[in-house]
């Protein structure tokens, strides 16, 4: 009997699940929609390989995010597994506590252990509140002290409006973002904890041994090409919410909708977003890490010369053609003075488009050199009257 009633509670689940996105609708709102003025409360596009904003409304402004909270917590548990503290094959035991969590949940039940695997499938494909707050009792011991954690976390990734009540985005009283803040947390899953997209990416699994079945709330991982992310969000506070991930080639984009009126504007917004950013842009990785751009006079140092080297990648976000307009602009020392450090600036390159300045990299030194000493220094100073001996290394 349990069995059955499993499995018809799951088929309920994805009756449930499909009617979030009518393919029909979405298509009729995308076609009515001005991507420059949607019906969303705020949104925002954002290239995930630069942070170049490329279009936003009201993207500062604080608002509920429901579920979207999730997100942090999965970086914080990433962030576990990383620093050694947590692994993929731990067990994550349930509380009281997490077994009383309602909204949206695999029904876990008391004294019942999951891997930490099984339970952030059960967080990023079904947005489960309960797995969300048994991972957060595993990696703090409470939800009180995880919270503090997501709000430091928060800080440090620059998310200046936002603050987090709880773990899985139920509170509405003082626990808020913006479309922007949540972009920088969405692009810090992308570049720095990538892992995530792996789960997020899931379209259908199960959980409990094939009990329960998991669908992605975030309906473009099916309908969308290129969808890899993220999550989704929805209380009557918050309204419809969705940040999104979607990767075509070389371009990556994040488009977050906060405020919808309903789940089939939020996801036809979101592509409305993303479609233009597909359409009109691309990413460039102008110059590439280390790339000799010049050799400078090194003066009383045991060498007479040092490689000038670019200090790190040059990517860049471009309307579509205008890759042949760009224009570099180089400063460099005109010669250094012994000693100089690995990695000590000695230029700048500026690259611009028109007026507009739309990079700049460091050029740094490619080694270190010691100062010479006076005999040295005499003796070259005697072979270069000479003309003998001549070497950078002389």
């Amino acid at each position: 009997m349990i069995a059955v009633l499993t499995t018809f509670f799951s088929t309920q689940i994805i009756v449930l699940a499909a009617t979030d996105y009518d393919a029909a609708e979405v298509a009729k709102i995308m076609k009515e929609t001005d991507v420059f003025n949607l019906k969303s409360k705020s949104s925002i596009l954002m290239d995930a390989f630069t942070g170049n904003i490329i279009l936003e409304q009201n993207s500062r402004e604080r608002r509920p995010m429901a579920s979207i909270t999730k997100i942090m917590s999965m970086i914080l548990v990433m962030e576990a597994i990383e620093k050694g503290e947590l692994a993929l094959d731990d067990m994550v035991p349930v509380s009281e506590y997490a077994y009383g969590f309602g909204g949206s949940q695999v029904y876990l039940k008391p004294g019942e252990e999951f891997t930490v695997h099984e339970m952030l499938k059960a967080v990023a494909i079904h947005s489960a509140n309960d797995a969300t707050v048994a991972l957060a009792e595993k990696i703090a011991g409470s939800e009180e002290v995880f919270v503090s954690m997501m709000n430091e976390k928060a800080k440090e990734l620059g998310m200046n409006d936002t603050h987090f009540e709880d773990c899985s985005g139920l509170e509405t009283e003082n626990h808020y973002s913006t479309a922007y803040d949540i972009a920088i947390m969405s692009r810090t899953v992308v570049n720095k904890y990538p892992k995530i997209l792996e789960y997020t990416k899931i379209w259908h699994d199960t959980f409990r041994n094939g009990e329960f079945s998991l669908d992605n709330t975030n309906k473009l991982v099916r309908h969308y090409q290129g969808t890899i992310g993220l999550k989704t969000g929805y209380i009557s506070a918050a309204g419809y919410c969705l940040s999104a991930v979607v990767k075509r080639d070389n371009l990556t984009l994040i488009s977050v909708v906060l405020g919808a009126p309903d789940s089939n504007t939020r996801f036809a917004e979101s592509r409305k977003l993303l479609d233009y950013g597909f359409a009109n842009y691309e990413t460039f990785t102008l110059d590439e890490k280390y790339t000799e751009v010049g050799v400078i006079e090194v003066r009383k140092g045991l060498k007479t010369s040092v490689r000038a080297l670019i200090a790190e990648d040059v990517n860049v976000l471009l309307k579509k053609g205008t890759k042949q307009e760009i224009e570099r602009h180089s400063s460099m020392e005109p010669f250094l003075v012994a000693p100089v450090q690995a990695g000590q600036k000695v230029g700048v390159i500026i690259y611009k488009l028109g007026e507009q300045e739309i990079a700049r990299v460091d050029v740094v030194a490619e080694e270190g050199i010691e100062k010479a000493s006076f005999i040295k220094l005499f003796i070259r100073m005697i072979k270069e009257w000479f003309g003998i001996g001549k070497s950078k290394d002389s």
